[in-house]
Order: C-alpha cells, then structure tokens, then sequence
C-alpha cells in the first residue's frame, strides 16, 4: 500500500480492513481485472480506491500534473457518485489527486471547464458521461483503469446501452473491476464481454456478519394506525439519523408534512426533487439540522449517513432485494443498526414472504405503544450525562436563585415539562388482531337545514368537514346527511345540538355564506341522498310477472263466444283479381294474399338430369360439364329457360321487380344496367377510382376491355 494512502487511512482512524477490501487489495491481484459481489456498506469504495493505486500511480507516491483521467467511477446515482468522490477525495488527497464528478443534475458548462483543466479521476453517472463523450468534452485515450459501481442497479435503471457504448470507448489494455450486490446473468454477460480473465471475488461471509449488524423487527399494526406506529417508533429509539421508506412519491409528501406538523425536524428525498434540493436534503442530515428522511427507492443505494441507526418501511418493498438495500442503509463498518417494517394486516403474508427470501429472521411484534415510548423516554432523562457533570461557574448563580425561590418538586415539574416540549407525544395505538368494534345506535337526534344544494354542488364530502370545523362538533356527532336541489339535510346528535348552534353563532351561517336552520321534524326529499343531479327518482317495485296463457284451442265454455271474439269472421272476403289495395301516404301498402287461379295449372315436368352448358350455349343432358378457364365475358348462356319452371313465389317476386324498372335478363330495363357492373357484391373496381387526371379509365366502367381507352385524354 502507498504510504499516502496509508497515512490517510490511519488519519481517519481504520484499524482493520473488511473482507472485501483485503480481497481487493490481494497483491496477487494486482492489475487484474474482478467481479466482486458485495453488499452496500461492505467498504467497497475504499476497497477498489486502493485496488486501482498501483494502476494508476505505479511506483511514484504522488501524481504529476492532471491532463486526461487515468481512472473512471460510474455509479448509478448521483448521490452515490458524490458520495464516491468524497471518499476518493480524503483517500487520495496526500497523493496530489485532481477529482471531477460528471452526474446529471448539475451544470454541464462547469464539468467541461473542469475536464478541460485536467482530472486524474472521473466520477459520473452513466447517462451525463455519455453526453460528454459524444460532445467530445472528456478524452478516455489515456485511461488505465475503470470501475462500475453497483452494476446491478445499473442494468435495472436502464443503463445497459450507456455502459457498453461508455466501455466500448475506453481503451482495451485498462484494469475493469465491476462491483454488483448479486451476479445476475445480464451481469455476467456484461463481465465476460468487457473484462479479460476475470477473477470472481464472493464476499458472502462478510455480508453475513454485515447484515449481523442489523436487528429487523417486523411491527403488527391495525390498518388505520400505520402512520401512529411510525410516530411511535421514531420516537421510541430516538435515532440520531434515520430513513423511512415509501414506494411512492405521493406518499413521501404525505408522511413529511405528517410528521413536520409533530413536531420532528424532517427532510424528503424522492425523484421529483432537483439536485440542488436532494444535496441540501442530505446535508441537513450530516449536519444535524435534520434527523428525519422520507424517501423513495431512489436514496436505497448510495446513501452513507454517519449515525444512521435506524429504517423504518412504511410501506414494503417490491422484492427482498430492495429490502437489503433499504436495509444496508444502516449496519455500515461494523454499526448497529434497526430495521423495522411497519406490517398492517393485509401484507403480513407478503412481509413472511419477502423475508424468507431474504433469509432474514425479524423479531414480529406490535409496535411500541404510548407507554413505552413514555418509559423510554424516561430511561434516556434519568441516564442522561448531565445529571453526572459538575456546576460551572457562569450556572452557579442561576442555580442558587432556582434552589432559594423554588422548591424541589417545583423544580423537578418544571423540567419534566421542558423535557417533554421538545419531544412529540406519542400515539395511542390499537390492538392489530382486534375487529373493530360495531357503531352504536345513534340515538336522539336533531336536523338541520343548509342553503344550497345540487344546483350549488353541495355534497357530504365537503360539508362533512366545514360542519365539524364551524360547529366544534366531530363526525360521530353527524347521523344522516341528505342533498337536495336547493337544501341540503343534516341529522346531529341532540346533545352537541346546543354546542353546534353556539359555535355558529347567532347570525347561524357557516363557510361560503351558507344559512342553518333548525327544523321541528325530519326533511320529507322525494330523491335518495346518493343520487345524481338531474337523474330520474328511484322507480316503484317491479311489476308482478304472471305467467302468460297457454297457447291453443279455446276451451269449449267459449265456443258459444266465439262470433262475439271473432267478428270478422263473417265479413266478406276481397275480391279475388284486379282489386288495388287502400294506398296510404305515410305507411307502405298492405300485402294482398294473391287468391288462387282458376285456369288449371300446368303439369309438372318431370325430372330428369340437370343439363350442361357449352361454350358455344348448346344444351346437352349426356356431355360432362367442361372446366371453365376462359375470361368471363367469353363464357354465354342460352337465355331459353330450361328445367322446371320457376316456383309461384319466384314469378311474383319477379312480377313485383318488373313493375318496379328492374329486370333479370339484359337490356330489359331502359336505364338500368344489366347485372352488376362488378365481381362480388362490395368488391373493388378492376381500375383505381382516383388515378392521375387523364389516366386510363376501368376497363368494365367505360364498356370497353383493359387498355382500349385512349391515352392521356383529359375532361
């Protein structure tokens, strides 16, 4: 090891290196490209800052002058680069190293100014160091060594196609290690495709021990009481620095403003922050002026805090693996660390689940109720350090002048109550496994009457609320709420009647200029409380249905009825022939049963062999039908009717086309066309309808064949 390097290492007071960093540092490894699997907060960053010093300095203990970067660091986000470059800063600082970071978020003006100054290592995020490249703004020709830090999360985020581009320009002769928490196929392929021989490097003891450091307890809560558990358990260890987890953004913007409205001193982190916001979010946290973050996923990796001691998930993770991640928070270099997962009901399956693939054992149990936390308050006061230090000279007379005009247990009172000023009540929380108790009869009751309803879009989501802020009354103190279309309805407990009519005052109006009035007896509204304006009012009971009556012949009591049922049975028929029906103008005419001729009828042909057709149209009965392979147009058929004559409902449909100008045989019709002027029936035209102006026109649209119109004429 360099002895600068050295030197800084024992400044910042390590002892002992972890596994995963001597693995690294092996001198038998020197200058070999590695696939490490380690876990967050293993010391990987020191580990592969001293893995790449003799790559990069060689036998010199200090750098020359900075120009092209010797060595890259990608890292997935931008916290993580940050951070990495912190930690390279101090480790190499006796070195003489230049830094440059190259993350997304920032002014991409100032990292070109910096890059053209000269850097020897390069921290950047996968998408802005793309960008660099292809501008032209960073130069990989003199690079000996590069690092891909959580490759893993990388490839999840959508990297994969930055990262081959960003290697595929990096020199081919440089020292490649690639650090992931689990070695996935996609993450193999990447290592076998873009390192040379590469030494696998598994640390599973050492994330073993590393997740030692950690206690998980998996808290039963009851489904309203997830946000008190929260409360409680912050309270209850009082960390230094601690991260609680959302899935989503909504969420982390809900539980902030929750627990900065109790009191604690809290900070968000989520994806829809700027740079600058996430940076100031995080030191505020170093700092001590913060020691709350709600965040997403997106702080799950790259996130160090120096005294973070606990995690809390408020909601749980998709996959066991964001779980470690969420959890690697904490636990870091040999720390302890809690992990609780805040477990309502309906996930205690997915919890066990995530857990056991994991292969995590959690201490279950409620979380720490109203009492605790007031015990464990008590513990930290009566422990604290204060109490075992000595008078100073400046709080001598200040303490005397307590001690003469007060008494002891004034004294005592008096700090119990500043103690407790600085610290939020906990919550009063319920059994998780006890069924919520049945709501009790409402009992005597009150309405009231409000200004204004459908037509001014009154609904009981809305007064709900106005009502309980105007009249100091809580929900349970409203029954039934009812809307009509000009009023609405209120029913309220007759006790909190009186105390409702008070806090509304005499002028008995409410927000929005809306007028209560008493009313002596419930409001008679002819529409349900849930229904929509302008619907129509709920409709009576159905009618019975009874079964309909037997088809057939009447019964023989009503034979004697039957000139009375049938009157029209003794009406004389219509004439038979030349008898034009009544015609109407608005409705079409009445079918005419066609009565039956006279004239005999014409014998029945007999039935024979159905007869074949020709080309040249002679009927034959013994020659087999020819295949047809001519055009349509060469193909004729004998008009002369052949076979059996045409069926009586065939000749009247006929007749009735004839009246109407429509005919079957060609020519028949002045004005019609004989049969259709195309193939099927809806079938595209032989010619295209909308050609160029003076293009041929279709073959069977001009009565002419394909390709006999003239050329180029135009209208």
């Amino acid at each position: 090891m360099k002895t600068a390097l050295a030197d800084a290492i024992a400044a910042r007071g390590y002892t002992t290196l972890t596994p995963v960093q001597e693995a690294v540092t092996n001198p038998d490894l020197t200058g070999v490209d590695m696939l490490v699997s380690a876990q967050t907060g293993s010391g990987k960053t020191l580990g592969f800052g001293l893995a790449i010093a003799p790559t990069l300095l060689g036998d010199d203990e200090k750098f020359d002058g900075a120009g092209a970067p010797l060595a890259l660091v990608i890292a997935p986000t931008r916290e993580l680069a940050l951070q990495v470059k912190r930690e390279l800063t101090w480790l190499y600082a006796g070195a003489n190293a230049v830094l440059a970071s190259c993350v997304g978020g920032m002014d991409m003006r100032d990292e070109r100014r910096a890059l053209q100054r000269g850097a020897h290592i390069v921290v950047a995020t996968p998408g802005r160091l793309r960008d660099h490249i292809m501008r032209g703004s960073i130069d990989l020709s003199s690079l000996r060594a590069v690092i891909l830090d959580e490759a893993d999360e990388m490839l999840d985020l959508g990297f994969r196609e930055d990262l081959e581009f960003i290697l595929g320009e990096a020199p081919d002769d440089r020292q490649t290690l690639l650090f992931s928490a689990t070695v996935p196929a996609a993450i193999a392929k990447l290592a076998q495709g873009y390192q040379k021989d590469a030494v696998r490097v598994s640390t599973a003891n050492a994330e073993a021990g590393q997740h030692a450091d950690i206690e998980y307890r998996a808290m039963a809560v009851s489904p309203r009481d997830g946000e008190n558990a929260i409360i409680n358990v912050l309270r209850y260890y009082e960390s230094p620095n601690a991260i609680v987890f959302c899935n989503t953004r909504a969420m982390v913007a809900r539980l902030t403003t929750r627990l900065s409205n109790r009191g604690f001193a809290v900070v968000a982190l989520s994806g829809e922050l700027t740079q600058s916001e996430r940076t100031h979010a995080l030191q505020a946290m170093r700092d001590g002026r913060a020691r709350v973050c709600v965040a997403t996923d997106v702080a799950a990796r790259g996130i160090d805090l120096p005294n973070l001691d606990l995690v809390v998930h408020a909601e749980l993770p998709g996959s066991h693996e964001t779980l470690l991640h969420r959890s690697g928070r904490t636990g870091r270099a040999g720390r302890k660390g809690v992990s609780v997962l805040i477990v309502p009901p309906v996930a205690r399956k997915k919890a066990e689940r995530i857990l056991n693939w994991a292969k995590l054992r959690a201490e279950w149990g409620p979380a720490p109720s109203a009492d605790e936390v007031s015990a464990k308050d008590e513990e930290r006061m009566m422990n604290d350090e204060a109490w075992s230090e000595a008078i100073t000279e400046s709080e001598a007379p200040a303490v005397a002048k307590l001690v003469d005009r007060f008494t002891p247990e004034q004294i005592a009172a008096a700090y119990l109550r500043q103690y407790h000023s600085r610290h939020s009540a906990p919550e009063d929380l319920g059994d998780p496994g006890e069924k919520p108790a049945p709501r009790a009869a409402f009992g005597p009751s009150v309405w009231f009457s409000i200004s204004g309803g459908r037509d001014k879009g009154a609904e009981p989501r809305r007064l709900l609320p106005m009502l309980c802020k105007a009249g100091g009354i809580t929900r349970d103190d409203i029954g039934a709420i009812r809307i009509g279309d000009k009023e609405s309805y209120v029913e309220l407990r007759k006790p909190a009647a009186a105390g409702f009519k008070a806090s509304i005052g005499e002028n008995m109006r409410v927000e929005d200029g809306a007028t209560v009035t008493e009313l002596s007896q419930p409001p008679a509204i002819a529409q349900r409380a849930d229904s929509k304006p302008g619907s129509k009012p709920r409709p009576g009971p159905k009618p019975e249905w009874k079964k309909p009556a037997r088809k057939g012949p009447p019964p023989a009591s009503q034979l004697d009825d039957l000139p009375a049922i049938l009157p029209q049975a003794d009406q004389p028929k219509p004439a038979p022939k030349n008898t034009a029906p009544v015609q109407y103008d608005d409705a079409p005419a009445p079918r005419v049963k066609k009565p039956k001729s006279a004239t005999p009828s014409k014998p029945r042909v007999a039935k024979g062999p159905k007869p074949d057709f020709t080309r040249d149209g002679a009927v034959t009965d013994a020659a087999p039908k020819p295949k047809f392979k001519g055009k349509p147009g060469s193909y004729t058929k004998d008009p002369t009717p052949v076979g059996k004559p045409s069926s009586k409902k065939n000749r009247a449909r006929a007749a009735a086309k004839a009246a109407e100008g429509y005919s079957s045989k060609p020519g028949a019709a002045a004005g019609k066309p004989a049969g259709k002027p195309f193939g099927k029936g809806g079938a595209k035209p032989g010619a295209k309808p909308f050609g160029k102006p003076g293009g041929k026109p279709s073959g069977k649209a001009s009565g002419k064949p394909r390709g006999a119109a003239s050329k180029g004429g135009k209208d």
